[in-house]
């Protein structure tokens, strides 16, 4: 804790290491945290401008987390990758969004989610573990499009999608997304649709992959308040792919979700938005630090309201770190330390999915003290936080996504309310069970002729569906 933080040949301008949760890391780790910072320095943060400036896909960004083998962090080594663990994946997430540039935090975390899928079920799969080989050597960059234009915040509610069999080695994959990072960029992509010879149980789901020339995406389209770079936007897909091209067997989406995707990208989105809050933290201190109020003698940060301030949000933002690795340690301990070949070994394993609620939280805490923080630190600023050139409003722009991104933090707090007070059946995830509590009590409201009419039309339906 005593080294220094740099940046570039000087001494970094924000909060140094004695304000990080170091011990997490392992020594290789702490390595690889240096050199990502320097990689930030040199190209990540100097693109982040350019592309909040231009709305430009940040190519070269992801180019340089490719040379450090970042693309493949998690892959195990037999396909090529670095076998790292959740505790350094959430640190690649967090200071790629605190010292480089969140919209390239936000492609980052979306690709390694449609890995996540991939590994879940590469085993005796080799059209999937080729592409596994290929993900850093060839910046072969993927996203994962779930969401659905019916069903906003709830992503895992595939309303419109289906697949239908072709012959005997093809699939038809039908699906729309409303919000997909990289869209018209990624080279390939992981979704999910409703599964083959679907009967109403959107529980029964199934992933594919798709390559890039197989997906109608949407590149500069992306037009929005701040994550500019991230050229997120509506996916189409009416392809007819191989039989490999389903990731795992029929219905096994929603395994994937609760034991691949959604743990994965609950950590990440953590880590992510800690790392945004960090970086408003860090400019705000170095405005302060060096900003004078000549009459007085004193700078913006000698002021008794800036130590309250700044204090407050660097208690949150460290509680909201502490949340996110502690989080990524026990599925470390859960994972034999992030090992991805178990599921190989013993397809039944699910191991994180025991942790779900608990990684839900770790976005939404996140995620608001994100919001929260940046809009107190460019108070710090004054007037001058409007300007560009100090990169706090770019920040905080960026901050707004999280609260947003699904599960939005609203759709959260209720998932998480309803588990804890009613239990984990009472989250209902694919709306399959009736509240007759409800329906009795709008039926109540009917007088005989409305109470006739819903009887004539459920009796319509019953014989519709007997025919």
């Amino acid at each position: 804790m005593g080294m220094a933080k740099t940046w570039g040949e000087d001494e970094f301008f924000g909060l140094g290491y004695d304000f990080d949760p170091q011990w997490y890391l392992t020594d290789e780790q702490l390595a690889l945290q240096e050199r990502l910072i320097k990689a930030c320095h040199d190209v990540i943060r100097p693109q982040a401008i350019q592309s909040d400036r231009t709305c430009e896909y940040p190519w070269p960004s992801l180019e340089a987390l490719a040379e450090l083998g970042l693309l493949g962090a998690i892959i195990p080594k037999k396909y090529g990758g670095r076998a790292e663990n959740h505790v350094g994946i959430a640190m690649v997430a967090e200071t790629l969004a605190r010292y480089g540039c969140p919209s390239t935090a936000v492609v980052y975390a979306m690709h390694m989610v449609s890995v996540a899928a991939l590994l879940f079920r590469a085993g005796g799969n080799e059209e999937i573990q080729s592409v596994l080989r290929r993900i850093d050597r060839d910046v072969f960059v993927g996203s994962a499009s779930y969401t659905d234009p019916e069903t906003g915040g709830h992503f895992w509610y595939p309303k419109i999608s289906n697949v239908t069999r072709v012959g005997d080695d093809k699939w038809h994959v039908v699906k729309k997304s409303a919000f997909t990072s990289s869209s018209g960029y990624a080279r390939w992509m992981v979704t999910q649709t409703t599964s083959p010879d679907f009967q109403g149980d959107y529980s029964d789901l199934s992933v594919f992959l798709l390559y890039g020339d197989e997906i109608q995406g949407s590149p500069g389209m992306w037009d929005a308040l701040g994550m500019h770079g991230n050229q997120s936007g509506p996916v189409k897909i009416d392809a007819v792919v191989p039989m490999d091209r389903m990731v795992g067997p029929p219905g096994d989406g929603a395994a994937s979700n609760d034991e691949a995707v959604d743990p994965l990208a609950m950590i990440l989105f953590g880590a992510m938005y800690n790392g945004i809050a960090l970086a408003s933290m860090d400019l705000a201190k170095s405005y302060t630090t060096k900003r004078k109020h000549v009459q007085y003698a004193r700078s913006i940060a000698d002021y008794p309201t800036t130590h309250d301030t700044y204090g407050r949000a660097l208690i949150d933002v460290q509680a909201s770190r502490l949340y996110t690795f502690a989080m990524a340690e026990q599925l470390d301990r859960v994972t034999e330390n992030g090992d991805w070949t178990l599921h190989e070994r013993d397809p039944e394993a699910m191991p994180r999915t025991d942790y779900a609620v608990w990684c839900f939280k770790a976005k939404e805490i996140a995620a608001r003290h994100a919001s929260e923080v940046s809009d107190k630190m460019l108070q710090l600023f004054g007037g001058a936080g409007y300007g560009r050139h100090l990169e706090i409003e770019r920040i905080l722009r960026d901050s707004k996504a999280g609260w947003l991104m699904g599960p939005s933090n609203e759709i959260t707090r209720q998932l998480v309310g309803r588990w804890a007070l009613l239990g984990s059946e009472a989250v209902d995830w694919w709306n399959q069970r009736v509240d007759e509590g409800v329906l009795h009590s709008e039926l109540g409201k009917l007088d005989s002729a409305g109470k006739r009419e819903i009887i004539d039309k459920l009796s319509a339906e019953l014989n519709d569906g007997a025919k």
